[in-house]
């Protein structure tokens, strides 16, 4: 698909990723899919109870954006821990740091596998793994024990051994939440986390990880909701031009997708409002802006990001830039609506998961 062939709703539609909040599609996902022409849905749990329900979900979502020009990517979340969003029929891995902690290497490359296998098989294209954060606090922190060390070697070692794995499989990683959660101990689901540490100390430490994942082929990279004191302003890394054209793209010379964290979290939600938040994440140049609003807000907000491409408000070349960097991936890892999805053995990746339970010290 060449970038000359779409009018300018199709190009913000891609670079646009919703949540779900039920477990069929509503009209809500039948509007953004054939009306707006989204980009990509990412799901969770809530969306489904069974392994069965979830590949009826998927095929179902693939077959709604038949019609359009550019495939539609399927996301999850998937770290395994407390971040699971597997049906109940597929046994839970253990958090990144148990792992890394009790089965080194080898077992942190194989639960990798066995996640981009069922994500693979199942129909997904994107999953939003490894945490490349540093563990500083307990392991119920916002990130805590979903770290897979407390120094920033430990954390590169296996980080980059995760992407690596999910690459193979035919998934794409996006490493998160830059610059590093584990700078603050705020969650931003909640409230927006105030990093106090110099610039100088994050690029040494908790930005060393990134910096060597894209050294190593990272393809996509999450933005968080973080706030760094005298660097991204009033305004947090995801929503910062000035953050992400400096730190991101011309630091490491970074040419891959940028993705926000979701902007329905309470910390931006609250402070800056819907549509305010998509607009500044536009602005900032992220390729992949990601919301779950109610149907009436996204509308809104969508209309006035195409309207404000259209008068020039917001740069169609800057837009066009984004557009490039999905369409090239969706190719590279071969995003297509039409094929079929064939689902994973579940009592096969059970036994494989057990062994690693056991590991663990799980049951």
């Amino acid at each position: 698909m060449e970038i000359k062939e779409l009018s300018i709703p199709e190009k913000v539609g891609q670079m646009i990723m919703v949540g779900m909040d039920t477990n069929h599609i509503t009209e809500r996902i039948k509007l953004m899919i054939t009306k707006y022409k989204i980009g990509g849905i990412i799901l969770y749990r809530k969306n489904f109870n069974t392994y069965q329900e979830m590949l009826a979900l998927i095929r179902q979502l693939k077959q709604l954006n038949q019609e359009n020009k550019i495939p539609l990517w399927i996301a999850i979340d998937q770290e395994g821990g407390r971040v699971n969003r597997m049906p109940k029929e597929i046994l839970n891995l253990p958090a990144a740091n148990k792992i890394a902690n009790k089965g080194g290497i080898e077992e942190v490359k194989k639960s990798a596998k066995i996640i981009g296998e069922i994500l693979k098989k199942s129909g997904y294209h994107i999953n939003f793994a490894p945490v490349l954060d540093i563990k500083r606090f307990k392991n119920n922190h916002a990130i805590g024990d979903r770290c897979y060390g407390e120094n920033k070697e430990e954390v590169t070692k296996y980080g980059i051994a995760v992407m690596k794995e999910l690459q193979e499989e035919g998934i794409l990683p996006v490493i998160k939440h830059f610059p590093g959660h584990g700078a603050t101990k705020q969650d931003s689901h909640y409230l927006l986390p105030i990093i106090k540490q110099k610039i100088e100390f994050l690029e040494k430490e908790d930005m060393y990880p990134f910096e060597q994942a894209i050294k190593n082929g990272a393809e996509a990279i999450l933005v968080g909701h973080l706030l760094i004191k005298n660097i991204t302003g009033i305004y947090p890394a995801s929503l910062s031009k000035h953050f992400i054209g400096k730190y991101v793209r011309m630091k490491y010379r970074y040419n891959g997708l940028i993705m926000t964290d979701d902007l329905k979290m309470k910390a931006i939600r609250f402070l800056y409002g819907a549509e305010f938040a998509v607009k500044k994440a536009f602005e900032a140049g992220n390729d992949i802006v990601v919301f779950r609003f109610n149907k009436e807000e996204e509308q809104q907000v969508i209309e006035k990001i195409i309207r404000q491409v259209g008068n020039g408000k917001l740069k169609e070349g800057r837009i066009n830039r984004s557009v490039k960097r999905i369409l090239k991936m969706k190719e590279k890892y071969e995003v297509l609506d039409g094929t079929e999805i064939e689902g994973v053995d579940i009592d096969k990746i059970n036994n494989e998961i057990k062994r690693i339970r056991n590991l663990c010290g799980m049951e």
